[in-house]
């Protein structure tokens, strides 16, 4: 008989058509695809592979390649979605430059905060979009914005500078009149305020007055956004106050502040703090991602109260809710290797987050088996990664998070999993890869027998997809999930019926998957899923 390693069958697996970020062969995402991967993923900071001024360069070039309509669509879907910040205000930038009527659908869907509309307008004022200057249509929405809110709810999202909010009103000159188009005193005083004229006190909105009165006299604390008290001299009263008032996520992003205030001296503080922590309703409606949780676990201090650390843990058993349960066999893919040391949200000066792309795939691994008892987890780097033990189910989200975040690092080969599946000839319903996709190193190992040697250095279809389809032979109904967790083009494995590519780890991702995995997501999958966004 001829010799198998020699003479394989010719791969059907579709060629490859593009060269990635790391070197290695891939395919290249369709514009729309690459638009929405950027939106979903990327912050404009620079990544493991690429500067922030390339990643501009990039969403330049793709927003000029697709409809308008699919740029505003992929706003809405990213900021509602997604809760992404400054992506879904450049697209929106983009169309005030480049369709004003689809500018006005999406305007006060994606631009719901003070933190939006300074974006926004830093951006339109930046000319990258292809104008600096504020026309009517973009002045009249940002108007509308002013007109829509209290003069309270303006004061307490007029936190920020470059631009502030003092900026945008003198850009934009709101009219002082209220919604229904009378004269509003308290209006036309707060709007001189916030730009520096002398008005006088008893004209402003009654927080304004008491924000006011406190900076000069003390007495009661005001009900503001505690941020606007910090640079005052508080004792620990006042900052158990504070507290007190604060809303869930505040807490959550403050924990070591109140500790270094003393805070937590208090017992009934930690009880107070850790019961508001772990409330079911408030963490739903927080609409907290996992990550996000996992943010404050790190980063919160050794000296914090276990009792706090612990409702952290209980927090995030309850914002796992929408990962799905799957029937059947699921194997679980978290790339651990050095590209995924980086930092999950790019890196710049003075905003670096403490989480990394490895963290993160390592805790979505862990909140898939948290739902999923029976999944089997098979981290890779440049081969697949033996663990120490094997992960207990039934341990914290956070307790497995770390321990696969901590196994040993290497290259990239996004088929090693795979690999190892079809030598164990493995049977499966669903696999979820949870990379960065540049995979790069996938012939420093040793192919599949079933693939042989001309496949390996054929040139034409990535090593994973030769994985795949060799995988599928054996399980014809299977699924394959690539969620990318990084801003890049191309991808290991095109989008077909049976394999999703999907970017970020929002709610929404969950949803995409337990549709995709009952087989009820339409073509184009994923973009399928942001073209279905209304703009009515």
């Amino acid at each position: 008989m001829a010799h198998k390693a020699l003479f394989a069958s010719a791969s059907t697996s579709t060629p490859a058509n593009t060269t990635n970020e790391a070197g290695g062969r891939g395919y290249a995402f369709s514009a729309e695809h690459a638009l929405a991967q950027y939106a979903a993923t990327g912050t404009f900071n620079h990544t493991f592979y690429a500067q922030a001024d390339e990643q501009l360069a990039k969403v330049l070039e793709l927003v000029g390649q697709v409809d308008p309509r699919f740029v505003a669509q992929l706003a809405v879907y990213t900021r509602e979605k997604g809760l992404m910040k400054d992506m879904p205000a450049f697209l929106t930038a983009y169309l005030a430059a480049k369709d004003v009527r689809l500018l006005a659908s999406v305007f006060p869907r994606v631009i719901d905060s003070g933190k939006m509309l300074r974006n926004f307008v830093q951006i339109v004022r930046s000319g990258t979009v292809g104008r600096k200057s504020f026309g009517s249509a973009p002045k009249r929405l940002a108007r509308a914005w002013f007109s829509s809110r209290t003069p309270e709810a303006i004061f307490r999202q007029s936190l920020g500078s470059a631009p502030s909010i003092a900026d945008v009103i003198k850009m934009v000159r709101p009219s002082p009149k209220n919604a229904d188009g009378q004269a509003d005193v308290a209006r036309e005083a707060f709007y001189g305020y916030l730009i520096g004229k002398d008005v006088a006190h008893e004209k402003l909105p009654a927080s304004v007055q008491a924000f006011e009165s406190f900076k000069k006299n003390g007495g009661e604390l005001p009900d503001v956004p505690f941020e606007m008290l910090t640079a005052l001299d508080l004792d620990t009263d006042r900052w158990m106050a504070i507290a007190r008032r604060m809303s869930w996520t505040q807490l959550r992003m403050n924990l070591n502040t109140l500790l270094r205030h003393g805070v937590f001296r208090d017992e009934s503080m930690v009880s107070f703090v850790a019961a508001k922590l772990r409330d079911p309703e408030l963490v739903r409606r927080a609409r907290v991602f996992p990550f996000q949780l996992l943010a404050a676990f790190k980063a919160a201090s050794s000296e914090m109260p276990s009792a706090v650390v612990m409702a952290l843990q209980e927090a995030m058993e309850i914002a796992i809710e929408n990962v799905p349960t799957v029937p059947g066999k699921i194997f679980l893919c978290p790339d651990v290797s050095g590209s995924m040391q980086s930092a999950a949200t790019g890196f710049r000066k003075g905003a670096t987050s403490a989480v990394r792309c490895i963290d993160i795939a390592a805790l979505v691994s862990a909140a898939f088996l948290r739902k999923n008892t029976s999944a089997e987890v098979i981290p890779f780097s440049d081969d697949v990664v033996p663990m120490p033990r094997r992960l207990n189910p039934l341990d914290s989200v956070m307790t497995n998070a770390d321990f696969l975040a901590n196994l040993p690092s290497g290259g990239t080969a996004c088929s090693a999993p795979l690999r190892h599946l079809n030598e164990r000839r493995a049977a499966g319903d669903l696999v979820i890869y949870i990379s960065d996709n540049m995979s790069w190193a996938d012939f420093s190992r040793r192919p599949s027998s079933h693939l042989g040697f001309l496949s390996r250095v054929s040139g034409r279809a990535t090593v994973m997809s030769e994985e795949w389809d060799a995988f599928r032979r054996r399980n014809p109904k299977a699924r394959l999930v690539l969620i990318d967790i990084q801003p890049y083009a191309s991808t290991q494995m095109h989008d077909r019926d049976d394999v999703l590519n999907v970017g970020g780890v929002s709610d929404s991702v969950f949803d995409v998957i337990s549709t995709f995995a009952k087989g009820e997501l339409a073509a184009e999958h994923w973009v399928g899923a942001i073209k279905s966004v209304s703009l009515a």
